[in-house]
């Protein structure tokens, strides 16, 4: 997100009274009349659009999750200032209708969906709630949301390194729980925390950083830790280092979406989380195709398992604390997050036992659906979406998906095909069981 502020002054267009907005990415058409107030009125109508499209702007950048809410916050928070909107979604823009003092001005607003900034996630929910009371000033609403907007990252370039290495390594016994998968996940992990951030400063990276990460990684594996099968396959030495780049999230928002009715949003989200998966299986397989390799090396036959318990229980203070420093999330929040990561951990395992894998991750994406939402009803709490990202990390999506894939190239048609349907079901049985906990857990509103 840019930290400069844009200016509120339109550029008209000549041939049809057409408005172009810096601040909100897109266009804006007015009509209609200054019924209260003439020039004054034009003047705050302008900026009451060019408020809300910069917030639903900074809403899309952070709708990596899903987009579902961004028209509601948009919403509330155009009553508190007098004004009603309309906006029709997709994942990486909306058109934003604003109807104020007799004005309709509609925006055309694009903004890439990410997680990558939680801490401004978490600002802007306090912001919202303030302005939907109808009690901000115009001027300080403005100056407040310039502020969110153009904040530095809470942390600096090489703790968001090390975030990445610990969010990789935190996962790695549930990949494998042996010491060589987190010694080696270590190393491989450094490789792809350079890459991303380099990726940051070097926006042409960025489009193809899922590609270039799963090939080094690839290399990496085939040549130095994968040589010996007693370590297990290569598949899973891979993918503990390349999380950081499974679009697990996304698979589950675009079946959320998809479930509550928002079905242009989630289709098209659906279709970039595949494509996602298959650049990262295209890196892997230039890997092979780079060291000479054979396909049939792409299995993920696990290792024996030499990791004690207690590390086991302590690697997922290691994943949170990674997810906390990659993703920018405030520091005040590790303790809460790490409590959930530990329930959805704890209701999993149990409920695995008495329902099997599917039924235990749907009851453990309920009951952190449910929890999440609990927390944040309040508007001084974090928002539902940051709160329930570590431990809806912890239902391991996207990896199926990876796995499934190379196992295919590899030459295991039946064991890539499992690995793909089981995607699929542990897709919707995540998204459905976040879905259903939010909706349990959403006090009822009161009949018109």
């Amino acid at each position: 997100m840019s930290g400069s502020t844009a200016a509120r002054e339109a550029q008209m267009d000549a041939e049809g009274g057409r408005a172009v907005h810096p601040e909100g990415g897109g266009t804006r058409n007015d009509t209609g009349g200054d019924s209260g107030g003439g020039t004054g009125g034009t003047e705050r109508s302008e900026r009451v659009t060019a408020l809300l499209a910069r917030l639903t702007r900074m809403l899309l950048a952070a709708s990596g999750e899903g987009a579902s809410e961004v028209a509601q916050t948009v919403a509330q928070a155009a009553a508190g200032l007098g004004a009603r909107t309309s906006m029709v979604l997709v994942p990486d823009g909306a058109t934003l209708t604003v109807v104020l003092d007799g004005r309709t001005s509609t925006v055309a607003v694009r903004s890439f969906p990410d997680v990558a900034r939680l801490d401004k996630v978490a600002a802007l929910k306090p912001w919202a709630h303030r302005v939907s009371l109808g009690r901000t000033p115009l001027a300080e609403a403005e100056r407040r949301l310039a502020a969110i907007d153009g904040s530095p990252a809470p942390y600096p370039w090489w703790l968001k390194g090390l975030g990445i290495v610990l969010f990789s390594v935190g996962f790695a016994p549930l990949m494998q729980p042996t010491w060589y998968e987190i010694g080696s996940t270590a190393v491989l992990g450094l490789v792809t925390a350079v890459l991303a951030v380099a990726a940051g400063r070097r926006p042409r990276l960025a489009r193809v950083l899922p590609l270039v990460a799963s090939t080094a990684v690839s290399v990496l594996v085939l040549e130095v830790f994968a040589r010996d099968p007693v370590h297990g396959g290569a598949v899973l030495l891979m993918l503990p280092a390349l999380f950081y780049f499974v679009p697990g999230d996304l698979l589950s928002a675009a079946a959320a979406e998809l479930a509550a009715g928002f079905l242009t949003t989630g289709a098209v989200r659906l279709v970039y989380a595949l494509f996602l998966l298959l650049q990262l299986y295209l890196g892997v397989m230039l890997g092979v195709y780079v060291t000479g390799g054979d396909t049939s090396a792409m299995f993920d036959l696990a290792a024996h398992a030499d990791l004690p318990r207690w590390a086991t229980f302590l690697s997922w203070v290691v994943f949170t604390v990674g997810t906390v420093l990659a993703f920018a999330v405030p520091w005040r929040l590790l303790l809460p997050l790490l409590g959930l990561v530990y329930l959805t951990v704890a209701v999993q395992s149990g409920a695995t036992k008495l329902l099997g894998e599917v039924g235990g991750t749907f009851v453990a994406a309920a009951a952190l659906g449910a929890l999440a939402t609990a927390v944040a009803r309040r508007p001084d709490r974090p928002p539902r979406m940051l709160l329930a990202l570590p431990g809806f990390f912890t239902l391991t999506v996207g990896s199926l998906g990876m796995r499934g894939l190379t196992s295919l190239a590899g030459g295991h048609p039946v064991q890539g095909f499992h690995d793909l349907l089981s995607m699929v079901t542990t897709v919707v049985a995540i998204s459905v069981g976040l879905l259903l906990g939010s909706v349990l857990a959403q006090r009822p509103q009161p009949l018109p």
